[in-house]
């Protein structure tokens, strides 16, 4: 048997609106706001809960340490944890809260998974994703590779590559730029990467408001690493129109599950070309027809669909074999969508037998939807037992972590915070505690310096 398991990271206590993503047009609006740790990682945790209540497999990945001490402190601030944050406050408060950002909660962005099926040496690979294009990212990678080592031990079935070398030539979003079709999670699979621009050569048709930010030559590397079937493995660039109006990542304007692909008119340069490449690959390759959702300018505009973050919804399969569509709260308020959610619902040709909306406010206003929280990991039984177990999500996890939240984390935040040393006492306390409660170990560097 094999199993999509959705690992979800914990939204972290330092969560805050101090808008860094540029080109990210909910960050960039709602920057100084105040958030609420609390409320965003209970509503990250009922996420959660819900699809562990639909019968799938729904796991953990813990936050990282923020603010992050060992970076402050290789850029000169201070000596004393205190004395760190009070320079780095007084000094450049601009870095302090990229040093304290929680953005490493959008799981989709952590790393590129390939599953053993798909690569020529049976192994299911991990590559962490180097996130160069912007600097409150980069600095995440270090830690999503310990994660990732942790719960995925057994070099037997997992094999783990360094994240790619950082800069622009190999600037890597992970799994926000990558999907694959199949005719069910255990057999064959055709992968599909998709890319902003070339970096070792020119681009005509570059974004031109906002940058691109995964390269060509990051993607064609990963596939390489994975050792992905040549002729299963496509490639296509995602239309400039699209990032310059706030599709940072290809998450933002297409979905796919199994062999349902859900995608907006303006998505992908060559968008005809690559249907019909995808419909024959898989036809051959995985024995089973594509089912193509193209949504139309007219029906959902591109800006609408960024908005609602109509294509961020999560589609997974069920136990029953049906697909369930889990949506932000925002696209049942968004007229143009839900009008589209209840026309496709009532389609012949549509798969989809439930949609359900969430409410993920919290990471919405900071551009990140249901599908950005999650880092899918297609896995065999025998894949399934050699991970770690204490991270896999039942109701006696769901409750301590419930409560481990409601101790630990504060219900109001805004930047200037982060010069409160005691923010970043209380982070490291309820990290230690988590560790525990996940079995992990000491892995932190406030755990092991």
């Amino acid at each position: 048997m094999t199993f999509e398991v959705n690992f979800d990271s914990i939204v972290g206590p330092t969560h805050s609106y101090s808008g860094l993503s540029y080109g990210n047009i909910a960050s960039h609006e709602n920057r100084r706001s105040i958030s609420n740790p609390k409320e965003a990682a209970l509503q990250g945790l009922e996420k959660m809960k819900f699809f562990a209540d639909l019968g799938v497999l729904q796991a953990v990945f813990p936050p990282h340490e923020r603010p992050h001490i060992p970076t402050l402190r290789a850029l000169g601030f201070g000596n004393t944890e205190s004395g760190i944050i009070k320079s780095a406050y007084e000094q450049a408060p601009e870095i302090l809260n990229a040093t304290s950002s929680a953005a490493y909660m959008w799981a989709a962005n952590a790393a590129t998974v390939c599953p053993s099926i798909d690569s020529i040496d049976n192994h299911l690979h991990f590559t962490a994703a180097n996130l160069s294009s912007k600097f409150h990212r980069s600095i995440e990678h270090i830690t999503t590779e310990k994660i990732l080592k942790l719960i995925f031990k057994d070099p037997v079935y997992f094999k783990h590559h360094a994240a790619l070398p950082p800069g622009n030539h190999f600037a890597d979003e992970g799994a926000a730029n990558h999907l694959r079709f199949c005719k069910n999670h255990g057999s064959p699979g055709v992968q599909l990467f998709v890319f902003g621009y070339h970096a070792f050569r020119s681009n005509p048709l570059a974004s031109k408001l906002f940058p691109a930010r995964q390269s060509s030559e990051a993607s064609s590397a990963i596939a390489r690493l994975h050792r992905l079937f040549p002729e299963r493995t496509l490639f296509v660039q995602q239309n400039p129109d699209a990032i310059d109006t706030g599709a940072f990542h290809n998450d933002v304007v297409s979905v796919a599950n199994d062999n349902f692909f859900l995608f907006h008119e303006k998505a992908f340069i060559g968008k005809d070309a690559l249907i019909e490449e995808i419909r024959r690959n898989v036809a051959i390759n995985c024995e089973i027809d594509m089912i193509f959702n193209e949504v139309k300018e007219n029906e959902i505009p591109l800006k609408e669909a960024i908005n609602s973050y109509f294509f961020n919804s999560q589609i997974i399969t069920l136990p029953t074999g049906e697909m369930c569509m889990l949506a932000p709260i925002e696209c049942q308020e968004s007229e143009p969508v839900k009008k589209y959610i209840d026309e496709m619902l009532l389609a012949k040709q549509n798969p989809i037998s439930q949609v359900h909306f969430l409410n993920l406010r919290q990471s919405m206003r900071n551009g990140g939807g249901p599908a950005c929280l999650r880092l899918k990991v297609v896995m065999t039984e025998k894949e399934l037992n050699a991970a770690h177990p204490y991270v896999f999500l039942n109701d006696r996890l769901y409750q301590k972590l419930h409560d481990w939240i409601c101790k630990h984390y504060r219900d109001k935040l805004e930047p200037k915070d982060f010069s409160d040393p005691q923010l970043l006492l209380e982070s490291k306390n309820a990290l230690d505690e988590l560790t525990k409660i996940l079995h992990l170990g000491a892995f932190y560097n406030f755990q092991i310096l």
